[in-house]
Parts: structure tokens; sequence; C-alpha cells
């Protein structure tokens, strides 16, 4: 009989898979984890082609990023703890996705200056936990990309209040989107994907002044 563990991993590799044929998991980018029972992390490795995922594709660490035994020889992804920001700062959370969407891409970098991206009134804002109502406006932050991991989960920090609607950007990257279970860090993550496609289609049919 499979184990809790196994059906986690056997779950997200399938998840995985589908984003890398939604084009939203190019090459071997993108990282992905869930947590274990005994609370480390099971997290992608770095350089596998997403459209060929497998459950042994993953590693585990401990919860400051570092491979335990059994994966000592395998170099984890610098973003492994960006995921351990997010399980530290945020209890309760068990899956984090990171996906390289065009729409997340783009408009990251478009709104950068801005720090974030509002949306409102949009109907799958209520897929958002906590939310139970379409008629507001929420935000999803944008944070500079930065090769120090540190110095980046140290902004996370600054701004951690922003964090409360379970995803943000970092500028011409990508999105990151979190959740209690597998399943709702995935309807998260299609929430947000789904309000940067119409955003960025509205973008087309509204173009901004060039000076904007």
């Amino acid at each position: 009989m499979a184990t809790v563990q196994q059906f986690q991993k056997a779950s997200l590799s399938e998840l995985i898979r589908e984003l890398y044929h939604q084009k939203k998991s190019p090459a071997t980018s993108t990282n992905y984890s869930f947590l274990g029972d005994d609370g480390s992390i099971f997290v992608s490795r770095s350089g596998v082609d997403k459209s060929q995922f497998q459950p042994e594709d993953f590693l585990v660490v401990n919860r400051q990023g570092q491979p335990l035994p059994d994966y000592a020889q395998i170099k984890p992804s610098a973003e492994t703890l960006i995921h351990c920001f997010i399980y530290e700062h945020f209890p309760g959370m068990t899956c984090v996705l990171h996906t390289h969407s065009v729409a997340a891409t783009l408009l990251s970098s478009f709104f950068e200056q801005k720090e974030a991206i509002a949306f409102r009134d949009y109907e799958v804002i209520k897929g958002i936990a906590g939310q139970t109502t379409h008629a507001t406006a929420i935000t999803l932050p944008i944070f500079a990309n930065d090769q120090d991991m540190v110095a980046f989960c140290e902004k996370l920090a600054q701004r951690q209040g922003e964090l409360s609607n379970y995803g943000f950007l970092i500028a011409k990257h990508g999105l990151y989107a979190w959740g209690e279970t597998l399943a709702i860090a995935k309807r998260h993550l299609e929430v947000w994907e789904f309000m940067l496609e119409c955003e960025l289609e509205q973008l087309k049919i509204n173009p901004p002044l060039a000076s904007r």
C-alpha cells in the first residue's frame, strides 16, 4: 500500500507535467515542493525536464534547505530557500508551486515599479482562501529578481504583510503560490494565473500610452 508521501509525490509529479504542457513550466525551469510528515521538505530537483518529471525526481531537504544525508550528493536549487521561508513564516502551509508562465513573466516586468498588481471584481477571486466575494480588490506583490536568495528572503520578510493572499511575483521571472494542501495550492495558482492572463489580454485590447 502506498504511503501518504508516495501519494503526494505522485500527485505533485503529475501536476508538474500538466503545468509543463500548459506552458507554465518550460524546459527545466520552475520548482515545486510539499511538506513531509516529519517537517522535512520534498522539493523538485534542478535540471529535470518538467515534461518527464517523476516521483523519484524529488530530493528531501531540512527546514534550512540543506539536503538530508541520502540526498547529500544532489545540489538543491537556490530557490529552495524561498520554499523554506514560506513554510517557516506561514504555518499550516504544505505545498508551494512556482511557475514561469508568459503572463506572469511579462506582467511582473510591466508593473515592477508599482511593486504589485491589483485585480478587481474577478469572479475567481473567491478561489483565494478567505475571499468571500468578487466585489473587492486583491493584490499580488512583485519583488525584483535577485540571485542572492538570502537577501531575497529578507525582502520577503520585510513585506510579509503583503503575502496574505498566498502568492507573489518575481519580476521577469514568474509566480509563487502556496496552500494548506496540494489541491488548495493548485487552486490558488490557477486563480492567479487566470487573472494574470486576463490582465495581459486587457493590455492588448486597451494598450497603455507609450509614456505610461
